[in-house]
């Protein structure tokens, strides 16, 4: 997801030093975005992008009047950018992490399907059934899947939280 923004950043940069060059928005099937300035295959056209206007200089004095945020502006609520950009980091390491854990909690719960020795209890017509024993488990590894699942919720909340 990060090297799709960063690509179309690049591309968006890009595009503003050349003037009058379209640029577009193309789906794949599986749901990636990509940009480009030519047709990409085997994915969907989305549309066109308007390349943004090219960065106009900054008024004269303007480097002087930026500088470190003030302690009022702290005190408002305000953050120093190296902040952010620590906090929004540490937000995007833990939803990776957190997508981990559901990816993890998920394959347990798609091996765990087989009944394990113990877990199933002869019937008077000899066949089995599976028994209570089995069924726990199965519960146990559900409730780890939603658990996961409500732990990515709560971290991607939050990076978006830090976003802003």
């Amino acid at each position: 997801m990060r090297i799709l923004t960063i690509l179309a950043c690049g591309t968006l940069a890009f595009a503003a030093t050349a003037s009058a060059q379209n640029i577009y928005r193309y789906v794949f099937p599986d749901g990636r975005v990509v940009y480009s300035d030519s047709p990409v295959p085997g994915a969907k056209l989305q549309g066109t992008v308007t390349p943004p206007p090219p960065p106009m200089s900054p008024p004269p004095g303007a480097a002087e009047r930026s500088g470190p945020p003030s302690s009022a502006s702290k005190a408002q609520g305000g953050a120093a950018p190296d902040d952010a950009i620590a906090r929004l980091a540490a937000a995007d390491r833990n939803v990776q992490d957190a997508t981990r854990e559901l990816e993890e909690a998920r394959a347990r719960l798609a091996a765990g399907q087989e009944p394990l020795p113990g877990e199933r209890t002869g019937t008077a017509g000899g066949t089995s059934r599976l028994n209570d024993d089995y069924w726990a488990r199965q519960q146990s590894l559900k409730d780890a899947v939603a658990a996961a699942q409500a732990n990515l919720d709560r971290a991607i909340a939050a990076r978006n939280a830090a976003r802003f």
